[in-house]
């Protein structure tokens, strides 16, 4: 894997971008695109500052634009694009990917911009036009989803015959006293909060209202901490994964 263009300079895509100069041996060519490009500047900047001596090429782009995505796209000739731009845009890039022969691979998946409101099938639509072209879109890649369907996996295939119950349980271990701070995208962290509660039980889809399913969890290493039932992407790849 050469070229590898990513799009988006917020907190995720600075992770992603540390680690991708630490693995230059199979990134061997590094872009990184997003709306505002001294965002990026500044991002090339702390990987330097750091000691990585990576050549490290930016750009502007608006992600809504296919247009756009495809003049870049066919310019820079990726192998692959990493899409941490914002979930309401990974239509759009999967869009310039299929144009212009580019596998894919992002963190969340799509919701569209006036609902609060994400699910797959949006993105689930794209599996027969990416096959076609021979190209590879690998979703939700970031913690949840991601590593929790590794563990999953992990779980299924090396301790367990049959798993008929599973529960996903997360929470961050900090307590900095403020009334609201979050890890990621603030706009999309309170979609997500707000937007109704989804679980599967005996082979259907069960919704509840946002936040009124609560349980009291002591998480190992953590302590006691609030914790309440939220719609998750993982939870519609898994069933289709593991159906029992």
């Amino acid at each position: 894997m050469g070229k590898v263009l990513m799009i988006g300079a917020g907190g995720v895509a600075t992770v992603a971008a540390f680690k991708i100069v630490q693995n230059q041996d199979v990134f061997t060519e590094f872009m990184i695109a997003s709306r505002r490009k001294e965002k990026c500047d500044e991002l090339v900047k702390a990987i330097h500052d750091k000691g990585y001596k990576a050549d490290i090429k930016t750009a502007q782009v608006d992600a809504d634009d296919v247009e756009q995505l495809k003049q870049l796209f066919n310019s820079f000739k990726p192998e692959l694009v990493i899409n941490l731009a914002l979930p309401y845009q990974d239509l759009t890039i999967m869009d310039a990917c299929l144009a212009c022969g580019c596998n894919y691979l992002d963190t969340a998946n799509y919701e569209p911009k006036d609902e609060a409101h994400f699910e797959y099938s949006w993105q689930w639509a794209y599996k027969d036009k990416f096959e076609k072209a021979g190209l590879t879109a690998i979703l939700g890649c970031g913690f949840d989803p991601g590593v929790s369907q590794a563990y999953t996996a992990y779980a299924a295939k090396h301790h367990f015959d049959e798993i008929h119950y599973l529960d996903i349980v997360d929470c961050n271990a900090g307590n900095h006293h403020k009334a609201f701070a979050t890890n990621f995208n603030p706009e999309i962290n309170i979609r997500e909060i707000t937007q109704k509660g989804l679980y599967y039980e005996n082979g259907k889809w069960i919704e509840t209202d946002p936040l009124v399913v609560h349980q009291d969890i002591t998480y190992p290493n953590i302590g006691p901490r609030d914790s309440y039932l939220m719609h998750h992407e993982e939870l519609e790849s898994l069933v289709k994964n593991y159906p029992t």
